[in-house]
């Protein structure tokens, strides 16, 4: 996890040099996370095909960049919360019911 501590600084020095982090309420990042998750899904949009795969990663990004925000504004381990989730998950999509299946876990 020593990549995702080196991000987390990282992006914490950038918001500090430019005196950011009074912008950066729980309220504004979820709102930030979410106009960028459409950004990228906008890069899908009339062709899934042929995407080009540079804007892609930018706004992919962009996304993880105001996610890794929010979990540091909250005080969140981003290493527990995902595995506490995955946890929660395995148990809504146990592989002998979903393996190969895209249905919700209330329809399986």
């Amino acid at each position: 996890m020593d990549d995702l501590k080196t991000l987390k600084t990282e992006i914490e020095n950038f918001n500090k040099e430019r005196d950011w982090d009074k912008f950066h309420s729980p309220e504004n990042l979820a709102k930030s996370i979410s106009i960028e998750a459409n950004e990228l899904l906008e890069c899908f949009q009339w062709d899934a095909e042929n995407y080009n795969l540079e804007e892609v990663k930018e706004e992919l990004a962009d996304v993880i960049n105001y996610c890794i925000q929010m979990a540091t504004v909250l005080d969140f381990d981003i290493k527990t919360i995902v595995l506490e989730k995955l946890k929660k998950t395995r148990k809504k999509y146990p592989v002998e019911k979903c393996k190969g299946k895209a249905t919700k876990y209330n329809k399986l």
